[in-house]
């Protein structure tokens, strides 16, 4: 990508890579007063390579023969993200988390971003992590959910075969920008034109770590009176993202439309909605349940009083439902045995 543009563009946009490379490995690993924050001590590293030659970074962590649960994060975040989780499970079950391509410490690789690509890492990283005949509760947020959609719009024989719930938490399938409400006036009260969206949210800058971004943070992706504490770890995750990989992806998500892939999703599956949610609002899993009842594979939907970042804001009654799932998806494997 980034060789079709004009050479002083392409400059800039490497030179914003380089002005946050020095603090992407510290804003991942800082620690903090809540400590289901801090980074789990002791992640196994699990080898993965793409057919296209991508390096993708994935963790696994508690026992080997527990039961898996995979987590898949969203847009300018990192495996790091889930550490509320990863902290909360890894004692008793086989977590594994992965930096989607480009973000974190995984590679972008030579394909361009999209459905098709999504569901072909997701893929390989559960051939990488499950034994045969094993499944997992695949676990996405946002971008990550998109991802879970994508992957069963592609690849629905696998659906059955490797996943035994889904929870798919604060996601869409289309019309992103057109339904957000997160950009000040324009999106309050119109429709948000996809151009307006890439513009602002694709522009590949640096993001300032001073307490007005974390405020700001918390008033648009978060709820404004959430833990300061909490906008701080969110923040420091985003800003481990590269400007270049955030705002690439940023353009492309704005144009995503990943139709009725939902309706491939055959296991259990609950939808988690962010009630004050203004990036997703809470139409898209609305819409999203709705095709999973006409297939019979919604377990339920639930809304949650947060913004985007369901599992931070409300990381208790998140993983409660994630724990209920992983005793839906024991039952469903039980009556499929």
């Amino acid at each position: 990508m980034l060789a079709k543009l004009p050479e002083a563009v392409a400059g800039l946009r490497s030179g914003a890579d380089a002005l946050v490379a020095a603090h992407r490995g510290q804003s991942r690993s800082r620690k903090y007063r809540t400590v289901s924050l801090d980074p789990h001590p002791a992640p196994e590293v699990v080898p993965l390579v793409t057919e296209d030659g991508a390096r993708l970074r994935v963790h696994a962590y508690g026992p080997e023969q527990g039961d898996v649960i995979v987590f898949i994060h969203g847009w300018s975040c990192c495996i790091e993200y889930w550490n509320p989780q990863i902290n909360a499970f890894a004692g008793e079950y086989r977590v594994v988390a992965y930096d989607q391509r480009g973000h974190g410490e995984s590679d972008w690789g030579t394909r361009p971003f999209g459905g098709e690509q999504l569901a072909d890492d997701l893929s390989a990283v559960l051939d990488a992590v499950l034994r045969p005949g094993q499944r997992a509760v695949l676990v996405g947020h946002s971008m990550g959910g998109m991802t879970i959609q994508a992957w069963a719009g592609r690849y629905p024989q696998q659906v059955g075969q490797r996943a035994a719930a889904v929870l798919l938490a604060t996601t869409a399938a289309r019309q992103i920008p057109g339904r957000a409400t997160i950009i000040p006036v324009i999106g309050e009260h119109l429709p948000t034109p996809v151009w307006v969206a890439q513009t602002i949210f694709g522009a590949p800058v640096p993001l300032p770590g001073f307490a007005i971004a974390r405020k700001l943070l918390a008033s648009r992706i978060m709820t404004s009176d959430c833990d300061p504490e909490l906008a701080e770890f969110a923040l420091s995750i985003v800003r481990s993202c590269r400007p270049t990989i955030r705002g690439a992806v940023a353009r492309d998500l704005a144009a995503l439309d990943l139709g009725a892939a939902a309706s491939h999703i055959t296991v259990p599956t609950s939808v988690i909605a962010g009630e004050y949610d203004k990036l997703l609002p809470t139409v898209h899993s609305v819409e999203i349940a709705d095709l999973l009842a006409e297939t019979g594979a919604l377990d339920r939907l639930l809304t949650l009083p947060t913004g985007h970042l369901v599992n931070i804001e409300a990381a208790a009654e998140f993983d409660a439902e994630l724990r209920r799932m992983i005793q839906v998806a024991g039952r469903s494997s039980a009556v499929a045995s």
